[in-house]
Parts: structure tokens; C-alpha cells; sequence
């Protein structure tokens, strides 16, 4: 063979694997089609009409399909729905939904999976597809595992019809393939991804259950209605122009940078997407000026712990503190109000705080204005009057907040890592690389 010949590649099979057309799978493995694991051909449901809801059978519509998993039948709307379309269009223990049409191409195809045995009629929406497992072949659960994972969705997907929206129909969800271990494995992988989903859902509804005390504590402790112990004193009211340490000039906004003086490095520009309710996050693309812009421009340059709050929806009036981010000199954009208070009156965890409430959140839609976009200008902002404790209390109370913050990071960082976990378990139970039996 020649020097210049091509190479062929060589893929290695571990014994008890085998090739297929969707990729190396356990040799007692087999490759079907959704179509050929159904009990009974695939259906669109009852066609909704707005003028028969309110009374009736549930039903299950698309955006059903997004919400818990399993579908939960005790959300669901009421259909009046005729005698021939319950017994046509009913929904039994163990089917699975899909949505036929999606906005975008991702959002094709969604799974959910109804598991409920209360003896009631269920009926489904002309706008979603049913299929019915043939259990004799497959075990509903881990099916509807399979098509949520990523060998299904990536074919769902890739198949679709995209236009004004993406589309699917019964004949190409029926060619989608389907893996089937063995029955024994497929029990044990959807155990296996229910009990990671059990631990994903706990975590969820303790963070919700934790986010509502913290909204207690702040209506509760940002308003007086309760004192913390030991501390007294009458409250003020001040503007947002008289907590601002004026001298400094300390209360303004931010640059009107345009795409021109955009660079890939330099001084770091600071975006309205940067800032978050109570929180900075740097998902946005990182966006610099030079440092001759900056000097040409006369930018205001930002210090860490400055409150930077946002004129613009959604929501205006939304603020962080700017935290250490690893930049040298940063500036931020007109739409953001530089707001740097006088430390012997405010703390600025306690008024980030206060920027975080229903009441803040009013306040500034009541003076926002626009005609295209909501917005607030900064007169109208440092207008604003909030009523403050003493500092000693203020920073007591922030620091309470604060732990609870914390408490909800650190489950939000481990509800992150058992949902990575889980898209891991998935990737490697449905393709057969890890064995459970």
C-alpha cells in the first residue's frame, strides 16, 4: 500500500458488544423502531375547541408535556369531551406523549410519560401524538427514558420538518430507533434514572421550600414588622439621591459605549444582562474597550462592591453588587446606574436586599417610562424613597440573609452537579457501556 493511500479508520468491539446502525450495543441488545415497540399504531388526539373546556374529562395538552414528570393528572384541565372521543383519544396507565410541533427546533417531540391508575378518564390533545408500549417488549418507563435520552432526541430532532414551526408526524416518530436490553436491564436502568430523578426533585422542592423562607424573612425583617433582638431605634426614610454619597458623584450612569469601540480585550464593559435580581452573573459574552477609548470617551470606571442597578425591563430597578471578577478596570453601559452609598448610613448587602422586593420592584415600575421599552431614567430612580434601620441592624439583617443566600447556592451548585450526573448515567445505561444486571 502506498505512502499517500488513505487510512482506514478501526473501531474496536469489546467482547459481548456488537456494531449497529446506532453504534456498538451489548451483543443480547436488540435495535427496533417506536413503531415496532408500540401495542397499537400511533394517534393524535381530540381536537381542542376553547368553547368545551371548563367541565368535563381531563386532558392532556402540550404543555402538559413540559411540566413534572410523570404528567400530573391533578393539573390537569377539564374537557367536555363526547362518549366516542373518551373511548377514542383515552390516555392509559404507562403511554407516552409527544408534542407534534415545537417554536423551535429543539423543543420537538417533548416526552412525558402518564403514570397514574386512579380509575378516571384521561383524553389527550389533537396537538400531541400517543404511543402506546407493547409491554411484551418493553417496559414503559424505560422507554420513555430512551426517548428522552440523546440518541432518541438527536434523530427526533435531525428528522423534523423545520418552517415557521418545527413539525413531526406519526410516521417519522414510528422510525425513530429504539435500543431494548434485556426486560430485567430495562427495569433496572429506569430504576436506576428514577431514583436520580427522586434525588433531583428533592433537591428542587428544598430550594423552593428555602427561597420562600428567605421571602418571609424579607417582608418580615426588611419592613420592621419584625426587630431582630437587641437593636432599637427609630427608621428613616430617605431618597436613593440621599443615600448616594453625592461628593463623589456617586449616582450616576454608566457609558454610552457603541459597537465600534467593541474589542476582544482591554477594559471590561459591564451589560444589563450582567446583572441579575440580587445577583451578578457572568453568562453574558465578555465584551472590552480599549484603553484609548476609554480616555477618549471619559468613562467612569467601576470598584468592586459598587451596586449597579439596571433602568432597563426585564425587570427595571434589578440590582447586584459588582464582585471581585478578575478584571482590572471595568466600566458599564448607560442603561446602568452606578450607585455607590455612603457607608456610615447604608449597607449595601441590606439595600440590594431591599432592590430584591415586591414593594422595590413597584416603585420603579411606577416611574418607569417609553415608548418602545420599559425603562427608568435615573432622576426618577434616585427618587425613590426607601425606608432604612439603623446601620448596626441593617448589617444584622443582611447578614441573615446573606447565610440563606448562601444556603441556596450551595443547593443550587449540588442540584447542578445531580442533574450532570444523571445526563451521565443516561449517556452510559442506554448505550449499554455501564451493565446494572
Amino acid at each position: 500500500m502506498s505512502s499517500d493511500s488513505p487510512r482506514q479508520s478501526v473501531i474496536h468491539i469489546s467482547p459481548g458488544y456488537r456494531q449497529t446502525e446506532v453504534g456498538v450495543i451489548p451483543e443480547d441488545w436488540e435495535v427496533e423502531t417506536l413503531t415496532s415497540v408500540s401495542k397499537e399504531p400511533m394517534q393524535n388526539g381530540v381536537f381542542y375547541e376553547p368553547v368545551r373546556k371548563g367541565s368535563g374529562v381531563k386532558l392532556i395538552n402540550v404543555g402538559d408535556l413540559y411540566g413534572p414528570i410523570p404528567i400530573d393528572s391533578d393539573a390537569l384541565e377539564l374537557f367536555d369531551a363526547t362518549q366516542t372521543e373518551c373511548e377514542r383519544f383515552r390516555v392509559e396507565e404507562g403511554d407516552l406523549l409527544f408534542t407534534r410541533s415545537s417554536v423551535v427546533p429543539s423543543g420537538i417531540a417533548q416526552c412525558n410519560i402518564y403514570w397514574s391508575s386512579k380509575p378516571e378518564p384521561v383524553v389527550f390533545d389533537s396537538h400531541v401524538i400517543r404511543l402506546r408500549p407493547d409491554t411484551r417488549k418493553v417496559l414503559p418507563a424505560y422507554l420513555f427514558r430512551f426517548c428522552v435520552g440523546s440518541l432518541a432526541r438527536h434523530y427526533l430532532v435531525s428528522h423534523a420538518k423545520t418552517g415557521t414551526m418545527t413539525t413531526i408526524d406519526q410516521a417519522v416518530l414510528g422510525k425513530c430507533p429504539a435500543i431494548l436490553p434485556t426486560k430485567a436491564e430495562q427495569a433496572a436502568i429506569a430504576e436506576a434514572l428514577s431514583d436520580a430523578d427522586a434525588l433531583i426533585a428533592s433537591l428542587e422542592e428544598l430550594i423552593a421550600k428555602k427561597r420562600q423562607v428567605k421571602q418571609g424573612a424579607m417582608q418580615e425583617l426588611l419592613t420592621g414588622r419584625r426587630r431582630l433582638p437587641g437593636f432599637s431605634g427609630d427608621w428613616e426614610t430617605k431618597t436613593l439621591f440621599e443615600l448616594a454619597d453625592r461628593k463623589k458623584e456617586l449616582f450616576d450612569d454608566g457609558d454610552w459605549i457603541e459597537a465600534e469601540f467593541l474589542t476582544e480585550r482591554g477594559i471590561r464593559l459591564i451589560q444589563t444582562g450582567n446583572i441579575g435580581e440580587g445577583q451578578f452573573t457572568d453568562k453574558e459574552s465578555k465584551k472590552y474597550i480599549s484603553s484609548e477609548s476609554f480616555t477618549k470617551l471619559a468613562c467612569k470606571e467601576l470598584q468592586f462592591g459598587d451596586i449597579l442597578i439596571c433602568r432597563l425591563a426585564e425587570p427595571a430597578g434589578r440590582a447586584c453588587i459588582l464582585p471581585n471578577i478578575g478584571e482590572e478596570r471595568i466600566i458599564t453601559s448607560v442603561d446602568v446606574t452606578i450607585f455607590r452609598p455612603l457607608n456610615s448610613v447604608a449597607d449595601r448587602r441590606y439595600l440590594v436586599s431591599v432592590f430584591n422586593t415586591r414593594q422595590w420592584f413597584e416603585a420603579v415600575n411606577g416611574r418607569c417610562g417609553g415608548s418602545t421599552r420599559t425603562r427608568i431614567s435615573r432622576g426618577e430612580l434616585g427618587k425613590i424613597e426607601i425606608t432604612i434601620p439603623p446601620l448596626p441592624e441593617q448589617t444584622a439583617i443582611a447578614a441573615i440573609l446573606s447565610d440563606m443566600d448562601a444556603e441556596i447556592t450551595a443547593l443550587a451548585a449540588k442540584l447542578a452537579k445531580a442533574r450532570q450526573v444523571k445526563q451521565g448515567m443516561m449517556q452510559e445505561l442506554l448505550s449499554g457501556r455501564i451493565r446494572l444486571v
